[in-house]
Protein backbone atom coordinates (compact mmCIF):
# COMPACT_ATOMS: atom_id res chain seq x y z
CA UNK A 1 0.00 0.00 0.00
CA UNK A 2 1.06 3.43 -0.81
CA UNK A 3 2.00 6.26 1.61
CA UNK A 4 -1.16 8.25 2.21
CA UNK A 5 -0.78 12.11 0.48
CA UNK A 6 -3.17 13.80 2.49
CA UNK A 7 -5.36 16.56 1.03
CA UNK A 8 -4.91 19.62 -0.24
CA UNK A 9 -4.98 22.57 2.43
CA UNK A 10 -4.14 25.98 1.48
CA UNK A 11 -3.70 28.76 4.34
CA UNK A 12 -1.93 30.17 7.09
CA UNK A 13 -2.58 28.82 10.60
CA UNK A 14 -0.45 30.78 13.65
CA UNK A 15 0.52 28.87 16.67
CA UNK A 16 1.31 30.03 19.93
CA UNK A 17 3.88 27.70 20.34
CA UNK A 18 4.57 26.28 23.99
CA UNK A 19 7.78 25.26 25.59
CA UNK A 20 9.96 22.23 25.18
CA UNK A 21 8.66 21.57 21.44
CA UNK A 22 10.29 21.76 18.78
CA UNK A 23 9.36 23.98 15.41
CA UNK A 24 9.29 20.75 13.13
CA UNK A 25 7.12 18.95 15.63
CA UNK A 26 4.57 21.63 15.80
CA UNK A 27 4.24 21.46 12.18
CA UNK A 28 4.23 17.65 12.10
CA UNK A 29 1.52 17.36 14.32
CA UNK A 30 -0.28 20.38 12.84
CA UNK A 31 -0.09 18.41 9.15
CA UNK A 32 -1.88 15.32 11.00
CA UNK A 33 -4.54 17.12 12.37
CA UNK A 34 -5.34 19.05 9.00
CA UNK A 35 -4.65 15.96 7.20
CA UNK A 36 -2.50 18.16 4.81
CA UNK A 37 -0.16 16.89 1.99
CA UNK A 38 2.01 19.84 2.86
CA UNK A 39 3.18 21.99 5.09
CA UNK A 40 5.78 24.35 6.58
CA UNK A 41 6.78 27.00 9.39
CA UNK A 42 7.60 30.62 8.67
CA UNK A 43 10.68 30.48 11.02
CA UNK A 44 12.48 28.45 13.86
CA UNK A 45 11.45 28.59 17.68
CA UNK A 46 13.95 26.89 19.74
CA UNK A 47 12.18 24.53 22.20
CA UNK A 48 13.05 26.54 25.53
CA UNK A 49 11.34 29.11 23.02
CA UNK A 50 7.66 30.64 23.06
CA UNK A 51 5.35 32.43 20.79
CA UNK A 52 4.33 32.88 16.93
CA UNK A 53 4.92 30.35 15.01
CA UNK A 54 3.38 30.64 11.65
CA UNK A 55 2.60 27.31 10.13
CA UNK A 56 1.83 27.53 6.08
CA UNK A 57 -0.11 24.50 4.34
CA UNK A 58 -0.38 23.54 1.07
CA UNK A 59 0.24 26.85 -1.86
CA UNK A 60 1.07 28.91 1.61
CA UNK A 61 4.13 27.43 1.86
CA UNK A 62 5.33 29.39 -1.49
CA UNK A 63 4.83 32.40 0.60
CA UNK A 64 7.25 31.06 3.36
CA UNK A 65 10.15 33.29 2.00
CA UNK A 66 8.38 36.22 2.57
CA UNK A 67 7.39 35.76 6.05
CA UNK A 68 11.25 34.31 7.32
CA UNK A 69 12.63 37.82 5.82
CA UNK A 70 9.45 39.87 7.99
CA UNK A 71 9.93 41.90 10.74
CA UNK A 72 9.31 39.96 13.80
CA UNK A 73 9.31 41.11 17.62
CA UNK A 74 10.59 39.38 20.67
CA UNK A 75 10.40 39.65 24.39
CA UNK A 76 13.06 37.99 26.86
CA UNK A 77 14.67 37.91 30.37
CA UNK A 78 18.41 38.40 30.36
CA UNK A 79 19.84 36.78 33.19
CA UNK A 80 23.06 38.46 34.49
CA UNK A 81 26.03 36.94 35.94
CA UNK A 82 26.45 33.64 34.42
CA UNK A 83 27.65 32.67 30.84
CA UNK A 84 26.28 29.11 29.44
CA UNK A 85 27.47 27.45 26.82
CA UNK A 86 24.25 27.87 24.91
CA UNK A 87 23.83 31.54 26.00
CA UNK A 88 20.27 29.91 27.30
CA UNK A 89 19.37 28.09 30.33
CA UNK A 90 20.10 25.00 29.30
CA UNK A 91 23.74 24.95 28.95
CA UNK A 92 26.59 24.26 31.33
CA UNK A 93 27.89 27.36 33.59
CA UNK A 94 30.83 28.94 31.15
CA UNK A 95 32.05 31.92 33.36
CA UNK A 96 30.54 33.94 36.18
CA UNK A 97 30.38 37.33 37.55
CA UNK A 98 29.65 39.27 40.87
CA UNK A 99 28.57 42.77 38.45
CA UNK A 100 25.22 43.78 38.15
CA UNK A 101 24.85 46.91 36.15
CA UNK A 102 22.11 49.33 36.58
CA UNK A 103 19.27 50.30 34.08
CA UNK A 104 21.29 53.25 32.91
CA UNK A 105 24.11 51.52 32.02
CA UNK A 106 22.07 48.71 30.19
CA UNK A 107 20.25 51.40 28.45
CA UNK A 108 23.30 53.17 27.60
CA UNK A 109 24.98 49.92 25.71
CA UNK A 110 21.58 49.52 23.51
CA UNK A 111 22.53 52.02 20.79
CA UNK A 112 25.02 50.10 19.80
CA UNK A 113 23.65 47.09 19.41
CA UNK A 114 21.48 48.29 17.19
CA UNK A 115 20.58 48.88 13.75
CA UNK A 116 22.65 47.18 11.02
CA UNK A 117 25.60 45.41 13.43
CA UNK A 118 27.55 41.96 12.68
CA UNK A 119 26.57 39.29 15.14
CA UNK A 120 28.05 36.27 16.06
CA UNK A 121 25.58 33.33 16.58
CA UNK A 122 25.47 30.85 19.08
CA UNK A 123 27.60 28.08 18.75
CA UNK A 124 24.64 26.19 19.60
CA UNK A 125 23.06 27.28 16.71
CA UNK A 126 21.26 25.00 13.36
CA UNK A 127 24.13 26.96 10.96
CA UNK A 128 26.29 24.19 8.74
CA UNK A 129 29.99 24.21 9.04
CA UNK A 130 31.64 21.97 6.49
CA UNK A 131 28.08 20.18 5.91
CA UNK A 132 27.87 19.77 9.51
CA UNK A 133 25.44 21.59 11.98
CA UNK A 134 27.64 23.59 14.44
CA UNK A 135 25.06 22.07 17.91
CA UNK A 136 26.31 19.00 16.71
CA UNK A 137 29.79 19.85 16.43
CA UNK A 138 29.51 21.00 19.97
CA UNK A 139 27.83 18.76 21.66
CA UNK A 140 30.55 16.03 20.44
CA UNK A 141 32.97 18.50 22.07
CA UNK A 142 34.24 20.26 18.93
CA UNK A 143 32.41 23.54 19.08
CA UNK A 144 33.11 25.67 16.16
CA UNK A 145 34.31 29.32 15.73
CA UNK A 146 31.42 31.01 14.08
CA UNK A 147 32.46 33.98 12.40
CA UNK A 148 29.82 36.98 12.73
CA UNK A 149 27.25 37.54 10.52
CA UNK A 150 25.46 40.83 9.58
CA UNK A 151 22.21 41.65 11.12
CA UNK A 152 19.62 43.89 11.45
CA UNK A 153 17.97 45.23 14.59
CA UNK A 154 15.42 47.48 14.94
CA UNK A 155 15.07 48.94 18.10
CA UNK A 156 16.25 47.11 21.88
CA UNK A 157 14.22 48.49 24.83
CA UNK A 158 14.21 47.73 28.50
CA UNK A 159 10.96 47.23 29.36
CA UNK A 160 11.38 45.62 33.00
CA UNK A 161 14.08 44.91 35.53
CA UNK A 162 12.11 42.25 37.93
CA UNK A 163 15.69 42.15 40.28
CA UNK A 164 19.01 42.66 40.09
CA UNK A 165 19.75 39.21 38.23
CA UNK A 166 17.32 39.84 36.03
CA UNK A 167 16.18 42.15 33.20
CA UNK A 168 13.42 41.84 30.20
CA UNK A 169 14.09 43.87 26.69
CA UNK A 170 11.43 44.15 23.92
CA UNK A 171 13.19 43.99 20.32
CA UNK A 172 11.96 44.34 16.75
CA UNK A 173 14.52 42.55 14.23
CA UNK A 174 15.00 41.90 10.90
CA UNK A 175 16.05 37.86 9.69
CA UNK A 176 18.22 35.50 11.09
CA UNK A 177 19.08 37.59 14.23
CA UNK A 178 19.76 35.46 17.20
CA UNK A 179 18.61 36.67 20.39
CA UNK A 180 20.60 34.36 22.69
CA UNK A 181 23.33 36.31 21.01
CA UNK A 182 21.83 39.41 21.71
CA UNK A 183 21.29 38.81 25.03
CA UNK A 184 24.83 37.57 25.75
CA UNK A 185 26.42 40.91 23.99
CA UNK A 186 23.81 43.24 26.25
CA UNK A 187 25.95 41.69 29.19
CA UNK A 188 29.48 41.54 27.65
CA UNK A 189 28.71 45.52 26.96
CA UNK A 190 28.04 46.22 30.32
CA UNK A 191 31.16 44.54 31.78
CA UNK A 192 29.46 41.25 32.95
CA UNK A 193 27.85 37.92 31.23
CA UNK A 194 24.29 36.48 30.81
CA UNK A 195 22.29 34.86 29.31
CA UNK A 196 18.35 34.01 28.41
CA UNK A 197 16.15 32.64 30.73
CA UNK A 198 12.98 33.48 29.23
CA UNK A 199 12.22 33.88 25.21
CA UNK A 200 9.03 34.48 23.26
CA UNK A 201 8.40 35.56 19.80
CA UNK A 202 5.13 37.92 19.89
CA UNK A 203 4.68 38.46 16.13
CA UNK A 204 6.12 37.62 12.75
CA UNK A 205 5.96 39.40 9.82
CA UNK A 206 1.80 39.91 9.60
CA UNK A 207 1.36 37.56 12.56
CA UNK A 208 0.70 38.37 15.96
CA UNK A 209 -0.90 37.28 19.26
CA UNK A 210 -4.28 38.05 18.30
CA UNK A 211 -4.30 35.65 15.69
CA UNK A 212 -2.69 32.89 17.72
CA UNK A 213 -4.04 29.21 19.07
CA UNK A 214 -2.24 26.98 21.00
CA UNK A 215 -1.78 23.17 20.24
CA UNK A 216 -3.77 22.11 22.87
CA UNK A 217 -6.93 24.33 21.87
CA UNK A 218 -6.27 23.54 18.19
CA UNK A 219 -6.23 19.34 19.55
CA UNK A 220 -9.72 19.90 20.53
CA UNK A 221 -11.22 20.72 17.11
CA UNK A 222 -9.76 17.68 15.59
CA UNK A 223 -12.54 15.60 14.48
CA UNK A 224 -14.12 18.82 13.02
CA UNK A 225 -12.90 19.36 10.03
CA UNK A 226 -14.95 22.88 8.83
CA UNK A 227 -13.87 23.74 12.73
CA UNK A 228 -10.41 23.25 11.11
CA UNK A 229 -10.27 25.20 8.20
CA UNK A 230 -11.95 28.26 9.26
CA UNK A 231 -8.89 28.99 12.00
CA UNK A 232 -7.04 29.53 8.82
CA UNK A 233 -6.15 32.89 7.64
CA UNK A 234 -6.09 33.33 3.65
CA UNK A 235 -2.46 32.67 1.55
CA UNK A 236 -2.07 36.11 0.63
CA UNK A 237 -2.15 37.80 4.67
CA UNK A 238 1.72 36.96 4.11
CA UNK A 239 1.95 39.54 1.13
CA UNK A 240 0.95 42.43 3.08
CA UNK A 241 3.85 44.06 2.78
CA UNK A 242 4.14 43.74 -0.85
CA UNK A 243 2.45 46.27 -3.25
CA UNK A 244 -0.15 44.86 -6.22
CA UNK A 245 -0.48 45.56 -9.51
CA UNK A 246 -4.44 45.00 -11.13
CA UNK A 247 -3.78 42.83 -14.35
CA UNK A 248 -6.28 41.72 -17.03
CA UNK A 249 -7.75 38.36 -17.66
CA UNK A 250 -5.49 38.06 -20.71
CA UNK A 251 -2.46 38.86 -18.76
CA UNK A 252 -3.30 36.82 -15.65
CA UNK A 253 -3.43 33.90 -18.07
CA UNK A 254 -0.22 34.63 -20.09
CA UNK A 255 1.79 34.68 -16.04
CA UNK A 256 0.25 31.48 -15.55
CA UNK A 257 1.74 29.97 -18.67
CA UNK A 258 5.17 31.35 -17.45
CA UNK A 259 5.06 34.72 -19.62
CA UNK A 260 6.36 37.93 -19.05
CA UNK A 261 3.89 40.24 -20.14
CA UNK A 262 4.21 43.90 -20.56
CA UNK A 263 3.44 46.05 -16.94
CA UNK A 264 0.02 47.13 -17.02
CA UNK A 265 -0.70 50.36 -18.75
CA UNK A 266 -3.76 52.45 -16.91
CA UNK A 267 -5.05 55.80 -17.75
CA UNK A 268 -2.32 56.13 -20.42
CA UNK A 269 0.11 55.81 -17.87
CA UNK A 270 2.69 52.84 -16.51
CA UNK A 271 3.55 52.22 -13.18
CA UNK A 272 6.58 53.73 -11.77
CA UNK A 273 8.40 50.47 -11.00
CA UNK A 274 12.30 49.91 -10.97
CA UNK A 275 13.71 46.74 -12.18
CA UNK A 276 14.06 44.14 -9.51
CA UNK A 277 10.86 45.26 -7.16
CA UNK A 278 8.68 42.54 -6.45
CA UNK A 279 4.72 42.73 -6.32
CA UNK A 280 1.37 40.50 -6.17
CA UNK A 281 -0.39 40.32 -9.62
CA UNK A 282 -4.29 40.16 -9.01
CA UNK A 283 -6.86 39.54 -11.15
CA UNK A 284 -9.97 41.26 -9.66
CA UNK A 285 -9.98 39.57 -5.96
CA UNK A 286 -7.99 36.64 -7.02
CA UNK A 287 -4.07 36.24 -6.26
CA UNK A 288 -2.42 34.95 -9.66
CA UNK A 289 0.84 35.19 -8.66
CA UNK A 290 4.24 37.07 -7.17
CA UNK A 291 6.36 38.73 -10.21
CA UNK A 292 9.56 40.82 -10.68
CA UNK A 293 9.82 43.84 -12.51
CA UNK A 294 11.95 43.06 -15.56
CA UNK A 295 12.72 45.87 -17.98
CA UNK A 296 9.15 46.77 -18.32
CA UNK A 297 7.45 43.85 -18.36
CA UNK A 298 6.11 41.46 -15.35
CA UNK A 299 8.28 38.11 -14.84
CA UNK A 300 6.53 35.24 -12.66
CA UNK A 301 8.12 34.03 -9.78
CA UNK A 302 5.29 32.07 -8.23
CA UNK A 303 2.30 31.56 -9.12
CA UNK A 304 -0.67 30.67 -7.64
CA UNK A 305 -4.07 28.09 -7.93
CA UNK A 306 -7.91 29.89 -7.72
CA UNK A 307 -6.99 32.03 -4.90
CA UNK A 308 -8.55 34.96 -3.84
CA UNK A 309 -7.46 37.77 -2.24
CA UNK A 310 -8.60 39.39 1.45
CA UNK A 311 -8.51 38.16 5.21
CA UNK A 312 -10.87 37.14 7.41
CA UNK A 313 -11.26 37.56 11.34
CA UNK A 314 -10.55 34.36 13.23
CA UNK A 315 -12.22 33.50 16.51
CA UNK A 316 -9.83 31.61 19.02
CA UNK A 317 -11.69 32.25 21.75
Amino acid sequence: MGRRKGQDVDGWLVIDKDLHIGSTDVVNRTRRLFDARKAGHGGTLDPLATGILPVAFGQATKTIPYIMDATKRYRFTLCLGESRTTDDREGEVLARSGIRPEDEVLRACLPALTGHIMQVPPVYSALKVDGERAYDLARAGRPPDLPPRPARIDSITLVERPDRDHAVFEVQSGKGVYMRSLARDIALACGTVGHISVLRRTKCGPFDERHAITLDKLAQNDDKADALLALLRPVPTALADIPALAVTEAEAQALRWGQSPPLPVSDGLMPTMEDGTIFQAREGECLVGLCRVQEGRMKPIRIFESLRYGDRDVDYS
